[in-house]
């Protein structure tokens, strides 16, 4: 699409950093994925990076931002309506710099969430892509994040690990059952909230980014 660039985001009266990796082999028709990191990552952290990089090399555009408290170097995420502000922010800048053919939202754990209360609001995206959905907090099945899920109407392409503590599999394929969207669930074998896998799982973490890229250029590709 272009060269890698780096944006200064105005969020209100503050301002983020958001960074866009483009494709690096074969791109998918302009699509571009918004991507937010966690509650304890950062645009730089190793598993956001990782991810951009898997996605890059199947044909995905990233742009990847810090949320305003990251960026201020705090640990203690905003509340979702700041969260949400300051992803629509970094959104409108892709649109503006990118022109996107396609525009995907959504992120990992937290900031996957982000989008998804988002997408139930109707904002305007073409997807979702999620990974490491925060179903509930560790240990906490009965605090379910799941309310909004039902009014979801973008495809939704989700990954969770087998071994994720924040997503039992029995209790999302429930939430599921009331979701109307297109929403494809992929679970990785073995794999916990970070996508590590242990070696007895005979694959690697390189290996499950890169079936979890292969998926998610298969889903995008069934979007043009």
């Amino acid at each position: 699409m272009t060269s890698s660039a780096r944006w200064e985001v105005a969020v209100g009266d503050s301002r983020t950093t958001a960074v866009f990796d483009p494709a690096t082999n074969d791109e998918i028709e302009r699509s571009v994925f918004v991507c937010a990191h966690g509650a304890g990552g950062s645009l730089s952290d190793r598993s956001t990076v990782s991810l951009a990089k898997a996605l890059t090399a199947h044909g995905v555009n990233v742009v990847r931002f810090n949320f305003l408290y990251k960026e201020r170097g705090s640990g203690r995420p905003d509340p979702m309506p700041r969260l949400e502000e300051c992803f629509s922010a970094v959104v409108d800048r892709s649109r503006e710099e990118l022109s996107p053919g396609k525009l995907i939202i959504g992120g990992r754990s937290m900031g996957g969430r982000a989008g998804s209360m988002m997408a139930s609001k109707g904002f305007d995206c073409d997807g979702l892509l999620l990974f490491a959905y925060p179903l509930h907090p560790p240990g906490q099945p009965e605090k379910l994040r799941d309310a909004h899920l039902p009014s979801i109407s973008v495809p939704v392409l989700c990954f969770s690990g087998t071994r994720d503590p924040f997503c039992t599999p029995a209790l999302m394929e429930k939430a599921l059952e009331p979701v109307s969207t297109d929403w494809d669930m992929e679970w990785v074998e073995s794999a916990d909230h970070s996508f590590h896998v242990p070696k007895s799982s005979g694959r690697n973490d390189a290996q499950v980014l890169e079936e979890v890229a292969a998926k998610t250029q298969a889903w995008l590709k069934r979007l043009q």
